[in-house]
């Protein structure tokens, strides 16, 4: 079985439990949706985000620091149970550390290591065919309904690992000639931020390499009257000295 940028992996196992963290959260088994209360529901997020055992009072105080330790560590116990309860093989216990068990399939742990093979510049050419799939999943935030303070530098570590695996993307397509696949993986970049500069700069590289020169000026022009209402600001000499390299002589 091939999956994204043709890397061959085994065909996934009939008996795998996947949690989905990316646009909402999902439990699944045998593909029935588990369901579980929210706080069971936050101790495998924090897990499977963390994607590494964890000590259980580290858990407990991080996810109930409003409440007094002794509070926080039932509340774990509490939530503990209520897993197990539905599935007795989501979590792996080992001594007084808590970790997902291996059976559990995470999309963000799978999504992350598509990112950082798409940065890894001793991959050679990637089937173009795969790259919408790519794109599709670096396009996806975590858990975006959900406001855990814990979640804020999580989520802030996926957006930057996403994004320059989005540009990586683009530059590799576009040195491949790919030019709508380098587009559209640009794109998906300058719409997750669009404040972005150098997300603008590959997409209007790639404007510039198929000749359309209007639309590449016209691309940093939209950036920099985004970048001075949002911020009263101006484009760094980076991006002026891009649009002056690749107009037409």
């Amino acid at each position: 079985m091939t999956s994204e940028l043709g890397r061959q992996v085994q065909p996934p196992d009939p008996s795998s439990i996947e949690l989905d963290l990316m646009r909402r959260f999902e439990l699944r088994s045998n593909g029935r949706v588990l369901q579980l209360p929210l706080n069971a529901r936050r101790v495998l997020a924090f897990l499977a985000v963390h994607g590494t055992p964890l000590m259980r009072t580290y858990i407990a105080e991080t996810l109930w620091s409003d409440t007094n330790g002794r509070r926080a560590a039932a509340n774990l116990r509490s939530a503990v149970w209520r897993i197990r309860q539905q599935q007795g093989e989501l979590l792996e216990p080992i001594g007084g550390q808590l970790a997902l068990s291996s059976r559990v399939v995470v999309d963000m742990q799978e999504h992350a290591a598509l990112a950082h093979r798409l940065l890894d510049r001793s991959t050679r050419q990637w089937p173009v065919d795969l790259v919408p799939s790519a794109v599709a999943a670096l396009s996806l935030e975590l858990l975006p309904d959900w406001t855990e303070d814990w979640l804020l530098l999580e989520r802030d570590r996926w957006n930057q690992l996403r994004l320059h695996a989005l540009e990586a993307l683009a530059e590799r397509l576009l040195e491949m000639g790919s030019f709508v696949e380098a587009f559209e993986a640009a794109l998906a970049a300058v719409w997750s931020e669009p404040l972005r500069e150098s997300a603008h700069r590959v997409l209007i590289r790639v404007h510039a390499a198929e000749g359309n020169w209007s639309e590449a000026v016209t691309q940093y022009r939209r950036y920099r009257q985004l970048l001075d209402r949002a911020l009263g600001a101006s484009p760094t000499a980076q991006m002026e000295n891009l649009i002056r390299e690749l107009m037409p002589r």
